[in-house]
């Protein structure tokens, strides 16, 4: 990493200087490259079982190449010979899950950014702000009228719209939780007010405002989390892989109206995160999304709705990892 190229990336995700990122949003923005490996099923014979093929039938082989004389002595002994051979050279490769790896990784890049970065220059790049995942989040206080919740499912998004007093200038209340405990979250708010889900391109993420639907039938729920259709296949997007995706893709079509496609993709453990959503846009979507909450009717929202737009997709090859060489924000 170059302090000079931090700088640059800083000032852009920053609007110069009009916004406030976290330490998360950084990172990815300022990442080198991205790659991302398929899961592989295993392929050959595993060593024990094919020598424990191989040897007795050679031994056999042998046995009657010794017994017997003449040509078929000699077959029997060339036979057991190359049975030892091809058992030496069958090679075994065992199943592989699916990973992913950002250079450089989050741990580094925050050790980096708090201990090197702060030594030298004393503090973060302006307008950036550290969004330790280990900080609670601070219980936000309410003050004013506020007719919209923002229920957000990402620490670091949750940080970023803080620090700019998102939730202050749209009149709205800010909720943070996990995708598990949303429903729950949303206990302590006024069941009249219109709900803003923001969420990674995740399973739990698109199942997320279709339940919450399901869960209070009366209530405008509006789905501005990141859609994994603008995600997918775009380079340049993020894409990382969760081990403990536990649901289906036929559970993801009918529940959150996904595509074949965008099911198997997240079925098969891929996902996106919001925070590498460039900021400005996270700012608009959100801003949006708020605004027509407020005009909206339970009935007329769909549980594919969905508010973070991105430019135009670019089919990502299909052979081999994906890779993902890191862009700067704007």
């Amino acid at each position: 990493m170059h302090d000079l190229r931090i700088r640059r990336v800083a000032e852009r995700a920053t609007d110069g200087g009009r916004l406030k990122v976290t330490l998360t949003q950084l990172w990815y923005l300022s990442r080198v490259s991205t790659y991302v490996w398929d899961a592989k099923p295993a392929r050959g014979i595993r060593p024990g079982v094919r020598w424990l093929v191989a040897v007795p039938l050679a031994v056999l082989l042998l046995v009657v190449g010794d017994l017997v004389h003449g040509a078929a002595g000699a077959i029997g002994v060339t036979a057991a010979v190359a049975v030892v051979i091809v058992a030496s050279s069958l090679r075994y490769r065992p199943a592989s899950r699916a990973w992913w790896s950002i250079t450089p990784s989050e741990s580094a890049f925050r050790q980096a950014m708090t201990g090197s970065w702060r030594t030298v220059y004393t503090r973060l790049p302006p307008g950036v702000v550290n969004d330790d995942p280990r900080t609670p989040a601070p219980r936000e206080s309410v003050t004013g009228r506020r007719d919209t919740v923002i229920l957000c499912t990402d620490h670091a998004v949750a940080v970023f719209l803080r620090a700019n007093a998102l939730p202050e200038k749209l009149a709205a209340r800010l909720v943070e939780a996990e995708p598990g405990a949303a429903d729950e979250a949303l206990a302590d708010v006024p069941a009249g007010l219109p709900v803003v889900v923001l969420h990674d391109a995740s399973t739990l993420g698109a199942l997320l405002a279709p339940l919450l639907r399901l869960a209070h039938p009366g209530r405008v729920v509006v789905d501005a989390g990141l859609p994994v259709s603008a995600v997918r296949t775009r380079r340049g997007a993020v894409h990382r892989v969760s081990t403990t995706s536990t649901v289906d893709a036929a559970e993801l079509r009918s529940v959150a109206g996904l595509t074949e496609e965008e099911a198997a993709w997240l079925a098969g453990g891929r996902w996106s995160p919001l925070a590498a959503v460039p900021p400005a846009l996270l700012e608009s979507a959100v801003t949006a999304a708020v605004e027509r909450a407020r005009s909206a009717r339970p009935a007329a929202l769909r549980s594919t709705d969905g508010f973070l737009t991105w430019p135009a997709a670019t089919p990502a090859r299909a052979d081999g990892p994906s890779r993902t060489k890191g862009a700067t924000a704007g």
